[in-house]
């Protein structure tokens, strides 16, 4: 005998799931800039759109992944509302999106040892919030 799950039993762990991932995603990044800048002292600055450089705190790390993660889930929502083929389309956009925010530490200004900090955040945030939204999409 087969058994079927009803739909409201998967969007609860749906939704967790991907809670999870920008969760996690958050984590990771905290978790980078706490190994880049108090244990190897990188001072790490970002230009903002004033052109003044400010320092990055963890707060401003935390809140932007949130950001970013909550965007995502959302965009990833909406597409499935939208498309059938919402995983693969979703995947392309995460993709572009990452490269165009790589954009920003490279043309920041700020030195070397910052920038790659910045890099490395984006790309750290991406590795989690990518494959981790990716995989609770609808087939």
């Amino acid at each position: 005998m087969e058994t079927t799950i009803p739909s409201t039993a998967v969007r609860p762990a749906r939704r967790r799931d991907r809670l999870l991932t920008v969760l996690a995603a958050t984590a990771a990044t905290l978790l980078g800039w706490a190994v880049a800048v108090p244990l190897a002292g990188v001072e790490l600055t970002a230009r903002g759109g004033g052109g003044a450089a400010q320092r990055v705190t963890p707060v401003a790390v935390a809140v932007s992944t949130l950001l970013a993660g909550l965007a995502g889930w959302a965009s990833l929502a909406l597409l499935e509302r939208l498309t059938a083929r919402a995983r693969p389309v979703w995947t392309v956009v995460a993709v572009l999106v990452l490269a165009l925010s790589l954009l920003g530490p490279v043309g920041a200004g700020v030195g070397s040892a910052a920038t790659v900090t910045l890099l490395a955040l984006h790309l750290v945030a991406a590795a989690v919030l990518v494959p981790g939204l990716r995989r609770t999409a609808g087939r």
